[in-house]
């Protein structure tokens, strides 16, 4: 979670203080080396002298090797033992051999006892005693496990931040997980390349960015007329074009919803935070072939690269749930075989290639039900009803309600949030005096009008956080759920919301 104000500052320089000191409250605790600058007293602040260039002199180590005793001094104050400290070191250094390894944990241990022997009053995070050590990863780890936990066995992806991790994560993994991942020239071959593996009979996914997502468009409706089911995970940064690659935003949802030409079901997911991304980047693929449609998993930079805890039960509970593969056969149920029969639910058998006797087309143009182009009237509109009825059966049978926090009844405040603004909200809601509730999308699209009315139908102080400037999640209740939320919250300067920007921001609603 994200605050303003800073816990711990370590200063390697003589402007680190200068710089940052305005974020420093009373519970900051500051590491300062006296030989850089003079040590400033009466603060309202905790100063530690941390003496550096003395015990880079003691230890005759490189300067770089302040660091060192930097995250040895860091490791103290947070409660960490100092047996770990050096076995995590070891772990880190141990190719380099056994000098490099000694001097880097000579460096953090001494950093640590200079912590240690003056007895610091407060340490921020006091350490749970665990049997077993806690599951720590990102969002975009958190999708590749989730990929890998699905079955999973095709990925291709052109590198572009913050998505680019995946690739990197899932080739190391193609021994242990049997899948093929594809380093491809560009986005539409990407995309081509996994819709062609998922005809073919494997689960597949790409993964981009708003870039690239948009080079993919006329694929995504490709998929959406042949009816291929493919799982696109889009990590969003702020835009247009190029605009700040390496900074976060949430402002690609309505380009999510409604990317591609030509009406198709699609479904749009938005995990908040890692265990939400692990069980939603899963339950994708299974849509994906339920529905025979592509699936979007929207993640942005805090959450891809943000380190959170993952819960170890509900994870494995994910992992161990076998996947759902629908209406997918490897031999026909009867002939002729209708790849494209039009069904009271709209869902139709999806046959892998390779049974004797039987073929069918998967191509863009418009086809009859037995695959076979045709630009007949009725056959157009039997088809065009046939796939929009899959977004009426996934809402009726897997769409989920927002979660909701708090009481309503009780709440001075509703916050709704989507995606990654559910983590600052919670902070929020921790420093904030007054009862508030949170409402909290993962299924962003399609949505269920008729319930979604339901938790906005009383008169209570409705709150929109997003992290973009024109309210994406707003329109989109507006136009899909005929819900209009009048108090709003943005930020689209590139940075995470933090915690105390809501709480300040409702000074100026009063009820």
């Amino acid at each position: 979670n994200r605050q303003w104000q800073v816990d711990y500052l370590v200063c390697l320089d003589a402007i680190t203080l200068e710089e940052h000191k305005h974020r420093l409250g009373e519970n900051s605790i500051v590491l300062l080396d006296p030989a850089a600058r003079d040590v400033p007293k009466d603060t309202e602040y905790t100063i530690i002298p941390l003496p550096i260039k003395e015990l880079l002199a003691e230890l005759k180590a490189n300067s770089i090797m302040a660091n060192m005793i930097a995250l040895g001094a860091s490791w103290a104050l947070v409660g960490g033992r100092r047996e770990l400290l050096i076995d995590l070191i070891a772990d880190q250094f141990g190719r380099k051999g056994e000098e490099i390894t000694a001097t880097n944990q000579n460096c953090a241990t001494r950093g640590y006892d200079a912590v240690i022997a003056q007895s610091p009053k407060k340490t921020a995070f006091p350490w749970k005693k665990s049997v077993e050590a806690p599951l720590v990863m990102g969002g975009n780890d958190a999708f590749s496990l989730g990929a890998a936990a699905a079955d999973c066995r095709f990925y291709a992806s052109y590198p572009m931040t913050p998505s680019s991790s995946v690739l990197a994560t899932l080739a190391a993994w193609q021994k242990t997980t049997n899948m093929v991942v594809r380093h491809a020239e560009d986005e539409v071959g990407v995309i081509s390349e996994a819709l062609g593996a998922s005809f073919a009979g494997v689960r597949s996914a790409v993964g981009t960015s708003g870039g690239g997502f948009a080079l993919m468009t006329e694929s995504l409706s490709y998929s959406g007329i042949a009816e291929i089911p493919i799982v696109v995970f889009v990590s969003q940064r702020p835009g247009p074009a190029t605009g700040l690659p390496t900074w976060t935003e949430q402002a690609d949802l309505l380009f999510a919803c409604y990317a591609g030409h030509g009406e198709f079901p699609k479904i749009v997911l938005a995990p908040g935070d890692v265990n939400e991304m692990l069980e939603l980047s899963k339950q994708a693929f299974d849509l994906a072939d339920i529905y025979q449609t592509p699936v979007i998993v929207l993640s942005d930079k805090f959450l891809s690269e943000s380190r959170m805890h993952l819960d170890r039960a509900a994870a494995e509970q994910v992992m161990s749930t076998k996947p759902n593969y629908g209406r997918t056969i490897h031999s026909p149920s009867e002939l002729p075989y209708l790849r494209y029969k039009a069904t009271k639910d709209g869902i139709s058998e999806r046959l892998i290639p390779g049974a004797a006797g039987t073929y069918y087309q998967a191509n863009s143009y418009e086809h009859l039900e037995n695959s076979h182009t045709t630009e007949d009237p009725e056959e157009r509109t039997k088809q065009v009803e046939k796939r929009l009825q899959k977004q009426q059966t996934y809402l009726e049978n897997h769409w989920q309600m927002p979660s909701i926090d708090g009481s309503f009844d009780e709440a001075k405040y509703v916050f709704v949030t989507w995606g990654s603004s559910k983590l600052v909200v919670e902070q929020a809601r921790r420093l904030m005096t007054e009862p508030s509730a949170h409402i909290h999308f993962t299924h962003v699209y399609p949505m269920d009008r008729e319930k979604i009315s339901t938790l906005f139908a009383a008169d209570r102080h409705y709150v929109l956080v997003e992290n973009n400037a024109t309210g994406q999640l707003g329109t989109l209740l507006r136009s899909e759920a005929g819900v209009d939320i009048k108090h709003t919250i943005h930020k689209y300067d590139g940075r995470a919301f933090y915690s105390e920007e809501i709480v300040a921001a409702l000074e100026h609603y009063d009820r």
